[in-house]
């Protein structure tokens, strides 16, 4: 079969490919966007009152061991108890003892009352408290340190055998004159000197040593070590050769901004750049209107199909759909060519609305077994400049793709919305016919149950509209029946489905 002509745009190629970092600052929140040739792919959104954990280390105290979870909550002064999961606490290192392959029982690990040092891997979403690890990591710009083990990992993105060696040399030559303590090497390390590493080892141990005295001195829930706020993050993690410029529209962030480089990046701070402008630095370059798109469950694709996105608190569902695109040569190039652009789309809207968790993609349906596997590429492709890590299955037999993108933080609608005041999350509400028709059931149960001289119903103006327009002629029957009059009165206030019957 004759392939169609079909164009996939490499999203990756870093030839092609023009980034830059946009920041803007308010007293209240700090908002980043990363910009890859004029369109929005990441924004982040750091504010005040609510500012991520991830990263942060305390001290706590076990509330609560439950060995049939294989797991414990911990006390560390946040709103709710963290979990931690036996699966995710640092065993003693016994050079004696082979590891072992098997987590040990909770409940030989900790015990109720236990004092731990912990630090959060996942931000409290919904419900559920924050996720913590005793598996200590402190990053910088170059490593991360981990005081507990002794080992050296290089980044995976590193693919470079000599360049995996030098970094690996030159860590364990710096490990050799002092105490234990492990590092693995960021993909940022790639190119660094030995002294940018050096320097990077000696801030992380000295860090870790300060962290260190103060466990003792400090009580359970205590803060011992917070994360670097959300611009300088952004510095450490995000800045490299591959951004042009970062845009900051606050002076004395950029000033923050351009010590932390000179300290640690020198080499970078040229990309920095203050923005003094009077028009706000996200209206150039139409970033409002993307996160206001980005709250919307259709997003529409450029030949006429669209995505629903739809989030549960179990998993992500997306669902694509030709919509007004009818193609120009048969019904399997229309669906191939839709499936392509809508595997572009979704790699950009799951990092745009930072969705994570399980995900489950509906493509339409294709029969031809090189058009799933280009569709998949299509996604895998787009997806390899995202920070997040992601796992993508084969087309199921249902015709789904079954994916994960680790998930740390709370989405873009967690983060700007709200469960709807009116139907709870339910996202419908009921009909106004079916609210008569509860109303006429409650009116029955009150003339049955009181003695009444009238009965007064209290509901939406939607509902006593319908009542006295479409449903007169029950209205009177029910009239007749009881042998009572019912009045009604609107009320402003009230949903579609919310009335009182009041018997009088």
């Amino acid at each position: 079969m004759q392939q169609p002509d079909v164009t996939v745009t490499d999203t990756t190629g870093k030839d092609s490919m023009s980034e830059e970092i946009l920041i803007n600052v308010t007293p209240r929140e700090t908002r980043v966007a990363l910009v890859e040739n004029g369109v929005l792919q990441e924004i982040f959104i750091e504010r005040a009152q609510r500012r991520g954990l991830v990263g942060n280390i305390y001290k706590g105290r076990v509330c609560r061991v439950l060995p049939g979870m294989q797991a414990a909550f911990v006390e560390v002064g946040l709103e709710r108890a963290a979990f931690l999961h036996a699966s995710d606490i640092e065993l003693p290192i016994d050079e004696s003892i082979p590891a072992l392959r098997v987590t040990p029982d909770i409940t030989r690990l900790l015990h109720e009352g236990d004092e731990i040092c912990v630090q959060v891997i996942k931000d409290p979403l919904g419900t559920k408290g924050a996720r913590l690890t005793t598996q200590i990591t402190l990053p910088s710009r170059y490593l991360v340190f981990m005081p507990n083990v002794a080992n050296v990992g290089i980044s995976q993105k590193i693919d470079t055998e000599a360049e995996r060696v030098r970094l690996r040399d030159l860590i364990q030559l710096f490990m050799t004159e002092h105490e234990a303590g492990g590092y693995i090497a960021r993909t940022a390390a790639e190119g660094a000197s030995a002294e940018a590493l050096r320097a990077d080892m000696l801030f992380l141990r000295k860090l870790w040593e300060s962290i260190s005295a103060s466990i003792a001195s400090s009580t359970p829930g205590t803060l011992l070590y917070g994360d670097l706020p959300l611009t300088i993050r952004v510095m450490r993690d995000m800045l490299d050769d591959s951004i042009e410029r970062v845009r900051i529209d606050s002076r004395e962030s950029y000033q923050r901004a351009r010590e932390f480089c000179d300290r640690f990046m020198p080499g970078m701070n040229t990309q920095l750049e203050y923005y003094p402008g009077e028009r706000p630095i996200f209206d150039i370059y139409g970033i409002e209107d993307e996160i206001q798109k980005a709250l919307d469950r259709k997003v529409q694709l450029k030949s006429g199909g669209y995505l629903i996105i739809d989030q549960t608190e179990a998993l992500t569902t997306c669902d694509v759909n030709t919509g007004g695109y009818v193609g120009h040569r048969n019904l399997e190039e229309t669906i191939f060519k839709t499936n392509l652009e809508a595997a572009q789309t979704l790699a950009r809207q799951l990092r745009l609305r930072n969705l994570g968790g399980i995900i489950i993609i509906d493509f339409i349906d294709m029969q031809d077994q090189e058009h799933k596997r280009q569709v998949l590429r299509t996604l895998e492709k787009c997806l390899e400049k995202d920070h997040a890590k992601t796992h993508i299955s084969e087309v199921s037999a249902l015709g789904l793709v079954e994916m994960t993108r680790k998930r740390t933080t709370e989405s873009l609608e967690h983060v700007l919305c709200e469960v709807c005041p009116t139907c709870n999350g339910r996202a419908s509400l009921k009909t106004a016919e079916t609210t008569c028709y509860e109303i006429f059931r409650e009116i029955m149960r009150a003339a049955r149950q009181f003695d009444i001289e009238q009965l007064l119903v209290l509901a939406s103006q939607e509902v006593v509209d319908l009542l006295l327009d479409e449903e007169s002629a029950s209205l009177a029957e029910l009239e007749a029946f009881i042998g009572k009059p019912i009045r009604f009165q609107v009320e402003t206030l009230y949903t579609q489905e919310q009335y009182d019957v009041v018997p009088m």
